[in-house]
């Protein structure tokens, strides 16, 4: 009979977050589900255009996400990577059409690991928006988080 590993020697959960320019939703679903996941998840984010990669995150979503108590201050835009893909073991995509793009860049062993964070819906793209809708966001987001959390 084999002992049980115990549960500190488990590897975190590793979950990719992503959308269009890693510039309001992905780093903000990333920072939230680092936050709540704690120590069990391993969160990063993506963009899958490189328009903003080195930049801080929108200052609209910056705004809104500290009303709501996260932090965005240190997010600096990443861009999609095949080693990204291949590094989680969960890679949620904000809307369809970064779904779409996911999919035609992974393989067969990464396809598996794709889908929508709010799971049957998109999380709008806030972008060019009054504030209000950047607080949507936030509160969708943070919704979405748990089922995606151990």
């Amino acid at each position: 009979m084999s002992a049980a590993r115990p549960m500190s020697a488990a590897r975190p959960r590793r979950l990719l977050t992503v959308c269009l320019g890693n510039h309001c939703r992905s780093p903000l679903a990333a920072l939230i589900l680092a936050e709540l996941g704690g120590p069990a998840v391993d969160v990063r984010s993506a963009g899958t255009r490189d328009k903003w990669v080195g930049k801080p995150a929108h200052g609209q979503m910056v705004t809104a996400a500290a009303a709501a108590g996260y932090d965005l201050t240190a997010h600096r835009g990443v861009h999609l990577t095949p080693g990204l893909l291949d590094w989680a073991d969960t890679v949620l995509a904000m809307d369809g059409a970064n779904l779409t793009a996911l999919r035609t860049l992974a393989d067969e062993a990464t396809a598996p690991k794709l889908g929508l964070y709010l799971g049957d819906r998109d999380v709008p793209d806030p972008w060019d928006k009054e504030p209000e809708v950047f607080a949507n966001v936030v509160r969708l987001i943070e919704g979405g988080a748990p089922r995606h959390l151990p």
